[in-house]
């Protein structure tokens, strides 16, 4: 059964406290908590005593304490206390901008471990801070680390325990508090950060507002943006730059948002999106974020090939061909931006500061060469600033183009926005520089933008010939009617012949021409192309780092090392360069550019819809400090973006998202072991608790009737198979819940309850089991069931039916515990529960297999035990033959012994434990209606079958019914089946159910109540009445009599069950009742125990009689 007698003393549990002679030199965890300095109280001054020795931990004797330290008084531990180490100056110790350091963390640190418990008694700070001495800590910003870090170490605050346990108990380890758990990987993370020393770390403008300005701005602003002005014209041109700008803005905020709601650590948009939205989505979006950068290389490298190489043809210098001659620069150039990433972040950061330089030179360049207006550039179009133009500029004039293919052209140029995140790693404070570099790099590039757009519309005109002969306008022209021919050019006949070289439409160098000095341009063209991709070069091996240090994909961990003080990730860049130089030999770039926005932009997509969906979830953990966004307007804009997708390029766009749901997908299947707090768990929460709430006010239906177990399994690992086959009715179907009471007179540790509790629960996740568990503290079993039966569950997810294991064991035992167990089926349908009971030939418990009892006690024995399959036979994990401590808590091997071996009758009961984890053969499922309880006794051996284990069972039905009417008993019964809805192979009717059973089976059954009877007739009627009283369970002759024709039924039940249903893989049958205060236990528990004993598994059902079935739709 579920009960346990009184758990183990807490000596079993945790270790005892070693002798002064054996105790290590130096503190151990849990003593560094209450190590102790002296402290000079009478000193005000600080002064400190010079001591090199470590603190020891001195107590005295408990005493009166002085006016002012009440708290203290007979609670803790008086000590005294001096000075501690000679360089722990007060004032450097309070505040360094960051955090608040104390001495206890200073002096830590000398030990080489950044993961400290906290020593309240070594500062000073805290024990001054009330008056009087005390272990109880003030808020401090290294207690809510979650790992070591460069901005300060984690400290661990006094636990509960240690502050509110009595003092002559060992302090209880509560370990972390919710969510402080770390994964290896930010373990390994919190490692390299605290050994790190010198890390190169930059502030918000040269680590954010440059690398984004720069891949905003790219090649775009030089060679396309005057393509675009003569197809658009000023007015669309500025539309299409704010439309884009809209975008980028919204995931901007939203990127900031997420930024600011907590310590970012490196990963850019994979760490910001996987953090937020969850493993699945983070993993998914890190694997193409970072595959997207790195082929991004390759296309600003090419871009910078393609202008070198036509420089080289226009002074007459060709290597091999063109397409070679580019594939060469181009080689050159990625090997050289490689050179430069590997000598380190801070090479890099100077690099592009040098780019930005020439980049921002080139802009004034072209805005100051605008001004000044040249006559022999007006062969080219440029005229300088002229009303003319810019009216006959501001309208479109789309030539084979639409305003969205225009659009598709422009928007690359600004999906850059992230280049600032994808280094947060290397941020000083991500939190503050990452919305303030981004956003205001997104303001400026979007001025000049529209700058450029408005300058060359008012000073360029669309076409050009770029010939002397047509410098001028003839007399004669009299069809010339545009702008330049008011200002005496005539471009007519080339715009009409459509051979025009120069102008917005014609000439992508038309920049150069209006600039003050046109090899400026040509600069800025390299600077933004090469700026481009050493930012994609260096932001790629970041993503991808991060995402192979969470595992998140087998095969990729060895790309998680970083190497130098900065960790840099080497093998991710050598990765990143391959990728970038297969597809510059290779690759055709004007294929492969779409799908890189179109990654870019899922990535925006998804940062958007974080802010929403955290918004949304209304988590108290959603918390970001940047304040201006909007979570409707963030969903905006991840519409936005998939909208923009399909505007570029719709076939680019579907080849993303199938990308992005098969990896979702994978990561989904493989539920990796993390977990971030995302705002997926928290919006699920929210759901479920809303749901719950909405089910309270709908009343209860029998269509929508579920089967609700309250299942006593006791400890989960005890009695595998009665979970086993509740799970094959109730998984996706109904609520399990795993009942556990423990037994005990004494005061309840809740605190290891509280453990288990939680142990419990992850085992039958861990083993795929959908259930819960919960666990009540009674004085006895029948009182804890009580509890569970009037407390189980929440709101209409309550238990409606009690599943209990049968007591094999009843007429050997304690004769009490026949009382405990037939009053707990009494106490259930007493609160309208239906009772379940399984029986096997076997037994249940195999406690005293695993090691494990009742009690909790952990004996070292290892056995094979197979509990790592689903239990519909979909494992998902390879199963193990050997429980472990994962998957079964209440086991603990022993490595030094070898495995105990089992007797015969251990191993059968081993078997037949697991028989409900195989597919079950070709067989039957036996129903014995034999009474109307609503339905129950029907309906769970039909959820049964449908279960893919148990798919090849056909359901058989057997009732009672008279010998004369047979043939019409069959026939309603298969009415009634057949408006049901259950499929079923053959009924059978049993006309001879109240036949008299054979002698042998009487003879066992008086032999079984035999020492139960009270027999009233051989004693005084006062000492009969006095013995009932005290043995209620006893049988009294009146009964025996009252009751024999009931009797005679159950002796002969077995025997027609053994006829017909001795080779089922299942027996279900209507579970015999018997009327509170007229039937003692015993005879009960003898009814029970003669129609169920030697028989396949059987499971004896009474429902509370509400119907379960309905044929109305």
């Amino acid at each position: 059964m579920s009960t346990s007698p009184p758990s183990a003393t807490r000596s079993d549990l945790l270790p005892l406290p070693e002798p002064d002679a054996l105790k290590p030199a130096g503190p151990t965890p849990s003593q560094s908590r209450f190590q102790v300095d002296l402290v000079s109280e009478s000193a005000g001054d600080g002064h400190t005593t010079p001591d090199s020795s470590p603190p020891d931990y001195t107590p005295e004797p408990p005493r009166e304490c002085a006016p002012g330290g009440e708290e203290a008084k007979g609670r803790f531990r008086v000590v005294n206390f001096a000075a501690s180490s000679p360089d722990a100056a007060p004032a450097e110790s309070a505040q360094n901008g960051d955090t608040v350091m104390s001495e206890g963390s200073l002096h830590s640190s000398t030990g080489g471990q950044q993961h400290h418990h906290y020593d309240t008694h070594t500062n000073t700070y805290y024990l001054r801070t009330f008056g009087h001495n005390t272990i109880d800590a003030v808020p401090n910003i290294d207690f809510y680390r979650q790992t070591a870090a460069p901005l300060g170490e984690k400290l661990i605050r006094p636990t509960l325990s240690e502050l509110h346990d009595e003092l002559d108990k060992e302090p209880f380890e509560d370990g972390f508090a919710n969510g402080d758990e770390l994964t290896p990987a930010e373990e390994a993370a919190a490692k390299e950060a605290s050994e790190s020393k010198g890390v190169v770390k930059f502030g918000w403008v040269k680590g954010v507002l440059v690398r984004c300005m720069l891949n905003i701005w790219g090649v775009m602003l030089f060679i396309r943006m005057t393509w675009i002005v003569g197809h658009a014209g000023i007015a669309y041109s500025c539309i299409i730059v704010l439309m884009a700008t809209v975008v980028t803005s919204i995931t901007g905020c939203s990127t900031s948002a997420i930024a600011t709601n907590g310590f970012v650590r490196g990963g850019g948009a994979y760490y910001l999106i996987s953090r937020s939205l969850g493993p699945e989505f983070g993993g998914s979006i890190g694997l193409i974020f970072a595959f997207a950068n790195a082929v991004a290389v390759a296309m600003y490298v090419v871009g910078f090939a393609e202008t070198v190489v036509d420089l080289l043809l226009d002074a007459g210098m060709v290597m091999l061909d063109k397409n070679n001659d580019i594939r060469i620069v181009g080689t050159i150039t990625v090997i050289l931006l490689l050179g430069i990433s590997v000598a380190g972040m801070e090479w890099e950061a100077k690099a592009q500061i040098f780019l930005l330089v020439i980049l921002v030179t080139a802009i004034f360049n072209y805005f100051i060469g605008s001004f000044i207006a040249v006559e022999s550039k007006q062969k080219y179009g440029f005229f300088g600033y002229d009303a003319g133009i810019l009216a006959e500029n501001f309208g479109p004039d789309f030539r084979g183009e639409t305003f969205f293919s225009v659009f598709s052209i422009f928007f690359p140029a600004a999906t850059g926005i992230l280049a600032g995140a994808n280094i947060s790693g290397d941020l000083a404070d991500p939190q503050m520089a990452i919305p303030r570099g981004t956003m205001l790099a997104i303001l400026i590039t979007g001025l000049v933008y529209v700058g450029v757009a408005v300058s060359t519309g008012a000073c360029i005109v669309r076409d050009a010939t770029g010939e002397e002969y047509n410098f001028t306008l003839s007399a004669g022209a009299v069809n010339c009617s545009d702008a330049a021919c008011k200002l005496g050019y005539n471009f007519s006949q080339c715009t009409s012949q459509n051979h025009c070289k120069y102008g917005l439409y014609n000439d992508f160098q038309v920049m150069s021409v209006a600039s003050g000095f046109s090899p400026l341009i040509t600069a800025g063209i390299f600077s933004a192309t090469l700026s481009s991709a050493l930012a994609s070069l260096v932001s790629a091996p970041k993503v991808f780092q991060a995402l192979c240090k969470d595992n998140i994909y087998p095969g990729i961990a060895g790309f998680a090392k970083g190497y130098g003080k900065n960790n840099e990730p080497l093998r991710g860049y050598f990765l990143t360069f391959g990728i970038a130089l297969a597809f510059i030999l290779i690759a055709d770039l004007n294929i492969i550019a779409p799908i890189i926005s179109n990654f870019f932009l899922a990535s925006y997509a998804l940062i958007n819809f974080s802010v929403f969906h955290a918004s949304l979830a209304n988590s108290p953990g959603w918390r970001p400090s940047f304040k201006y966004y909007n979570m409707w307007v963030s969903l905006t804009g991840a519409v936005l973006c998939c909208v923009v997708m399909f505007v570029i390029n719709w076939w680019a766009a579907l080849l993303t998202n199938v990308i992005v749901m098969s990896l979702y997908i994978y990561v989904s299947y493989k539920k990796p072991d993390v977990n971030w707090g995302s705002s997926t768990q928290a919006l699920t929460y929210h759901q479920a608790l809303a749901h719950s709430l909405q089910l309270c006010g709908v009343a209860d239906h029998v269509k929508t009737f579920r089967p609700q177990c309250l299942v006593m399994t006791g400890p989960p690992t005890c009695r595998p198979a009665l979970l086993h086959l509740v799970h094959a009715f109730t998984k996706n179907v109904g609520l399990m819940l795993c009942g556990h009471v423990r037994a005990s007179s004494r005061r309840p540790n809740l605190k290891e309850l509280n453990s288990d509790m939680i142990r419990y629960q992850r085992w039958l996740l861990h083993n795929n089991s959908k259930a819960f568990y919960t666990s009540v503290v009674s004085e006895d079993l029948r009182q804890g069931t009580q509890f569970l039966l009037q407390a189980a569950g929440l709101g209409r997810l309550r238990p409606n039916s009690l599943v209990l294991g049968f007591k094999n064991d009843w007429r050997i035992g304690d004769i009490k515990e026949v009382e405990t167990y037939i009053n707990i089926i009494h106490d259930a349908f007493d609160c309208q529960y239906g009772v379940v009971i399984l029986r096997l030939r076997e037994g249940l418990d195999i406690s005293h297999i695993q090691g494990q009892d009742d009690t909790s006690a952990i004996k070292d024995v290892v056995v094979s035990v197979d509990t790592s399959k689903d239990s519909d036979g979909d494992s998902s994990k390879p199963s193990s033959k050997t429980t472990s401590v994962q998957n079964s808590p209440a086991v603990q091997k022993d490595k030094r012994s070898p495995t105990v071996p089992l007797n015969v009758a251990d191993q059968q009961l081993l078997d037949a434990s697991q028989q409900f984890q195989k597919k079950q053969g070709k067989g039957t499922v036996d129903v014995w209606w034999l009474f109307d309880d609503g339905g129950l006794t029907l309906l769970i051996p039909y959820l049964i079958a449908n279960k893919k284990k148990w798919k090849d069972c056909k359901i058989r039905v057997f009732i009672g019914g008279k010998i004369n009417r047979i043939d019409h008993d069959r026939r309603a019964m298969a009415t009634l089946l057949s408006k049901f809805r259950i499929d079923f192979s053959d009924i059978t009717v049993l006309g001879d159910i109240n036949t008299k059973p054979k002698s042998k089976g009487l003879e066992e059954f008086a032999e079984m109540i035999e020492r139960y009877k009270l027999r009233e007739d051989d004693m005084e009627q006062e000492a009969a009445e006095k013995l009932k009283s005290e043995e209620p369970w006893r049988i009294t002759d009146n009964e025996l009599e009252l009751y024999k024709a009931k009797s005679n039924r159950q002796i002969r039940l077995n025997e027609l069950l053994k006829e017909h249903s001795s080779t089922a893989n299942l027996i279900v049958m209507s579970m015999p009742l018997a009327r509170k205060g007229a039937i003692s236990s015993a005879l009960y528990m003898a009814w029970l125990d003669t129609i169920s004993k030697d028989l396949p598994p059987i499971l004896l059902v009474r429902g509370n009689h509400q119907s379960v079935l309905t044929f109305y739709s």
